[in-house]
């Protein structure tokens, strides 16, 4: 089984940015950026919300063309499309997660501050 995903030719920036502009979705983009490209199982997302909830917010975020989600078994591994954003709007990724920081209105993993790496 393989999950819809847009080209990165066909990857929005208004419904990046709309899809980012959701504390949940802001939280979950700046935790797999902190996992520098490591594929994330979902439930590593649960300390986000409900699975109903998470589940929405991860289609959301795949759909946009944020996030990659491979089904691997009965588990869906989550990765950040930063290439393909970064090829279509240079920078936006890690401005986004600059700007957002230590922004308590965003949801926190397991009560601990998300160390988010900075790229070569």
């Amino acid at each position: 089984m393989t999950l819809p995903h847009p080209n990165t030719d066909q990857i929005s920036l208004p419904i990046v940015l709309g899809v980012l502009g959701d504390p949940t979705r802001l939280a979950i983009v700046r935790y797999l950026a902190s996992k520098q490209g490591v594929p994330l199982n979902c439930s590593q997302f649960l300390d986000f919300g409900s699975k109903t909830n998470l589940s929405y917010h991860l289609a959301k975020l795949r759909e946009a063309g944020v996030t990659r989600a491979e089904v691997v078994g009965t588990n869906r591994m989550i990765t950040l499309r930063r290439a393909d954003l970064d090829a279509r709007f240079p920078g936006l990724l890690d401005g986004v997660i600059a700007a957002a920081g230590d922004d308590p209105a965003l949801p926190a993993v397991g009560g601990h501050d998300i160390e988010v790496h900075a790229r070569p």
